[in-house]
């Protein structure tokens, strides 16, 4: 992760947690930084970035903006997208509550949604609920990333996949990301952490 900066504590920071989670031998290390390095570009965000246009608006969440008049409503305004886009969904409340914006993605992996910072919390016993700003945090970050990547069956995967089989990184791909997105540099990342690890 070439772009990174402040290695030195998400070394501390990345080791740790991957001790945690079992993350413990050189494929499972290599796939997941890989995901680490594309979800966060490259340890430099921590926070869902929500400032779109009302193009992008329409390319990213067709059903929900199916008009140019309709998503220019919400383009580049974070905070009203954020309410919108995750009302009543991932265990918020609707779009006046807030939540939507509170609980945005945050950490290396981005947790999302209040019902996902409450059980990462309660998984990780960190009151991420009611201080959600936790994810931004180096340790934290790390952490949270780690334990979903144990608790969805990641490790086991990277096992299979033995560091080669191109099938079983695009899987973790999927888990990780919900699609494929960005797949030729997840591997990319992939292919070089693997080198590093050798």
């Amino acid at each position: 992760m070439p772009a990174a900066s402040n290695l030195e504590s998400w070394v501390t920071a990345l080791n740790d947690a991957m001790n945690k989670m079992e993350i413990n031998n050189n494929v499972r290390i290599a796939a997941f930084l890989a995901q680490v390095a594309l979800e966060s570009s490259q340890l430099r965000r921590l926070v869902e970035d929500l400032n779109y246009s009302a193009a992008r608006l329409m390319q990213v969440w067709p059903k929900r903006f199916p008009t140019a008049e309709k998503a220019a409503l919400y383009e580049h305004n974070p905070e009203k997208l954020a309410n919108y886009v995750y009302a009543n969904i991932l265990g918020n409340g609707d779009e006046g509550s807030g939540d939507g914006w509170t609980y945005r993605g945050r950490g290396l992996i981005q947790v999302t949604g209040r019902g996902n910072y409450r059980s990462v919390g309660a998984g990780l016993d960190l009151p991420l609920e009611t201080e959600p700003e936790l994810l931004q945090q180096p340790p934290v970050a790390a952490l949270s990333a780690a334990y979903f990547w144990k608790s969805r069956g990641l490790n086991e995967l990277a096992d299979k996949s033995r560091g080669n089989d191109d099938e079983a990184f695009t899987r973790i791909s999927t888990i990780v990301n919900g699609g494929t997105t960005n797949l030729p540099e997840r591997m990319a990342f992939w292919e070089t952490a693997k080198k590093v690890l050798a």
